[in-house]
Formats: C-alpha cells, structure tokens, sequence
C-alpha cells in the first residue's frame, strides 16, 4: 500500500514547491520593480529645485526630465531577449547593480550636461519592465499570467512612491539627499532579489532562435499596433508622472509637497491598479479593456485639454467676463480617473501580448516596452515645446487627446468590426476570430 501512494505523493509536493518559488519569484520582483520606477522617476521631483538652480525653460525641464526615460526605453529590446535567452534572476541582478554607482553621483552633478549624463545611465532602472514580465509570466499557467503581470506591473506605482518620499527629502535635507537615499535602496534591492528569486531552465528560449530570429516582431503590423496603444497608457503615463508636479506648481500656485500629493493621485492608481486590469483582461479578454480603455481616455483628456478660458458677453446690464476651466479639485479628479484607466489599459496590452506570442514574450514585450518608453521620452520634451510655443499648460493634454484619436480609429478598423464589444469571446487572438 505504502509503495502505491508513493508515487502519487511525489508530484504535489512539487507543484507545492513551484507554487511557493512562483509566488516569491513574483513578489520580489515586483518589489524590485517598484524601487526601479521610483529611480527612474526621480527627475519628476528633484528636478523642480533643478529648474530653479539651473534656470531652465520648459522645453530645457522637459529633457531632463525624459533623458533617463530613453535609456531605459531603449534598452528594453535587448534585455526583453536577454531574458529569454538567460533568465530574469541574472539579468534583473545585474541591471540593478549597475544603477547603483549612477544613482549616487547625481548628488555631486552640478552642470545641466553632467545630469543629462549621469541620467542616460540611472536610467536604465526603467528596462527591467522587459526583464521582469516575460519572467513572472513564465511562473504561472496561462489563464493566470494577465494577473501575474498585472501584479508586476503595479511596480509602477514606483511613481507614487517617488512622490512621497522625494519631496519629503528634498525640504527636510535638500535634493542631493534624494540620490543618495535611492542609491541605497537600490543595493538593498539587489540583494533581496538575488536570495528570495528562483530560475527555471525550461523557462528558457532555445539557442536555436537567433537574435535575428526574434528582431523579426518588428515587421509585424499587429506588434506595431499594440506599440501604439502602450506609448498612450504607459508612455503617457511615465510623461505625466514626470510633468504634474512642476504642472500643479505652475496653474494652482502649490508648492512641491502638495503638489506631489496630488500629483500621486494620478501615479498611484495608475500603477497599483495595473493587477485589477489583468484580472479583467483573463475575464474578458484583452480587447475589451482595451477598448474601454480608450473611451474613458479620450473623454478625461477632452475635459483635460479645455485652457483657463475667460469670455465676454455683452448682455442687456453691459459686458460680463464669464471665466471656464478646472479647478483643482475637478483637474485632480479627472487625472484620477484617467490614471485607473491608464492602469487596466497597461495590464490589457500585455494579455494581448501573452495570448499571440506565448513562445517570445521577452521579445515582444521589449519592443511594445520600448515603444511606451519612447513615449514616455518624447512626450515631457514636446509638452515643454508647446508649452513655450502656445503658453498654455493644457495643450499637453491636447496632445495627448489627439494620440487617443488614432488609437481608437486604428482599433475600430481592426479589431471592432471583427470582434465581440463584451463576452468571453475577447479573449481569443485577434488572427483566431472571424
């Protein structure tokens, strides 16, 4: 008797075993990826002082605050395919460790180009999205891998974070100490990841693929479309998280901490809330959010878009100025709204990845990574251009809003028409339905 239930026994303590690895391989590397956003969103904050120091324009703040933005953006790819090929216990190690040196000479830069450089390398914290979603996706089965990588993807909440703990350092010890903090954080990191991970060779890409062989997603007009919709929900998401505290500074006259308060009910929800849209993206389907998604994006950044507006009217009692525009408290709760959306929109795009390309996730996800990055690198600079051009703080927004436009067309013309608005259905691969 005992020698048939041997066998039977065997099998569930390795799923037991898997599923504590599974589990811990997800939280750490959520943590990791939590204190990675929050270094490459630094500039958000210490850069308000920065601007002051230094004497820069909107356009001169917009680059420094997206210089780390492009690092990390352009290295996604590789380190998308590096993860495939290697493993993300290895390679999220050493992306960590090699931010560390960085991160602790920004608190002696002094020259607006010493920045530039030393953020180039900070950051690239901002690849280990790439890093980190292929790994924890490959931990669990497929019907649980949108939650799974809606959990990690929380880790943008790093936004948040960096916005209450930042401005806290910067008035009670000045923004050098900003750096410094961070730095030591990070090395933390490093070593709570390296003990608490796990790797699984079967996890691997086999050597057989060549890097040729996974480039070729760029050709792939179904890749470029979700490229599209993530520069909306992340890139714009990194973009606003960097532009709202010197934005609420400079329309509602705060300083840096409420500013930063307020600022984070937009970063906060938009990150944090990234797991509830992969549950809703297993149950649904990718599509649907998506498409949802864009709905509630294009009508915040409508209301959004609207400049403090003064007109007037000339009526039977004489000329009356009428004054339109958001206050702080409507601007705070729509930016709210929009961050929530943003959130389920993040987790939306990469079921739709985990659904098409199951075998290249790494791939795939470092060049939709890359492509939000990118926005989220070139958004702050042509809000600071606008910004000195037109002299009005919303057209940011009016940017942002006409984005939108060519998502939800682009979205209609390819999937609507094709596919059920709500159901079950949505969750099949868009080359799969009729």
């Amino acid at each position: 008797m005992a020698i048939a239930i041997e066998p039977l026994s065997t099998p569930k303590v390795s799923e037991a075993t898997r599923s504590r690895q599974a589990m811990s391989v997800l939280i750490v590397s959520t943590l990791a990826f939590t204190v990675c956003f929050m270094v490459w969103m630094m500039f958000g904050v210490i850069g308000i002082p920065l601007k002051q120091t230094l004497g820069l324009n909107a356009t001169q703040f917009g680059l420094l605050t997206a210089t780390p933005v492009l690092t990390g953006s352009l290295i996604r790819v590789p380190l998308g395919i590096w993860t495939d090929r290697f493993g993300g216990r290895i390679v999220m190690t050493v992306l960590m460790a090699v931010t560390v040196p960085a991160i602790w000479l920004m608190a002696y830069a002094t020259e607006y180009w010493h920045f530039l450089i030393i953020g180039l390398f900070v950051g690239l914290a901002g690849g280990s999205f790439s890093v980190g979603t292929p790994y924890v996706a490959r931990w669990f089965p497929k019907h649980r891998q949108g939650l799974a990588m809606g959990v990690y993807g929380a880790g943008n909440s790093g936004a948040a974070v960096n916005k209450f703990v930042a401005p806290a350092l910067v008035v009670g010890f000045g923004w050098t100490m900003v750096p410094h903090v961070y730095a030591a954080v990070m090395l933390g990191t490093v070593l709570l990841f390296w003990m608490f991970s796990h790797s699984d060779p079967k996890h691997l890409v086999p050597h057989t693929v060549s890097f040729r062989d996974q480039l070729k997603a760029l050709k792939d007009p179904t890749v470029l479309k979700y490229c599209q919709y993530y520069s909306i929900v992340f890139g714009g998401y990194v973009a606003l998280s960097l532009w709202m505290v010197q934005y609420y500074v400079g329309e509602y006259g705060l300083d840096i901490r409420w500013a930063a308060l307020l600022a984070a009910c937009f970063s906060l929800p938009g990150g944090v809330l990234r797991a509830i849209g992969g549950w809703l993206s297993d149950k649904y389907g990718a599509h649907s959010v998506t498409w949802w998604v864009m709905w509630v994006s294009w009508i915040c950044l409508f209301l959004l878009s609207y400049p403090q507006t003064e007109v007037s009217v000339v009526t039977i009692h004489g000329v009356k100025t009428l004054h339109f525009g958001l206050n702080v408290y409507a601007f705070t709760g729509l930016m709210f709204i929009l961050g929530i959306a943003w959130a389920f929109g993040k987790a939306s795009t990469f079921k739709y990845i985990s659904d098409e390309y199951p075998k290249n996730i790494g791939a795939i996800s470092g060049i939709v990574g890359l492509a939000g990055g990118l926005g989220g690198f070139v958004l702050p600079i042509m809000f600071g251009a606008l910004m000195d051009i037109t002299g009005i703080r919303s057209s940011a927004f009016m940017l942002m809003y006409g984005v939108v436009w060519v998502s939800l067309i682009w979205m209609y013309f390819t999937e609507v028409r094709r596919t059920p608005l709500m159901g079950r259905g949505g969750e099949r691969p868009i080359s799969q339905q009729a």
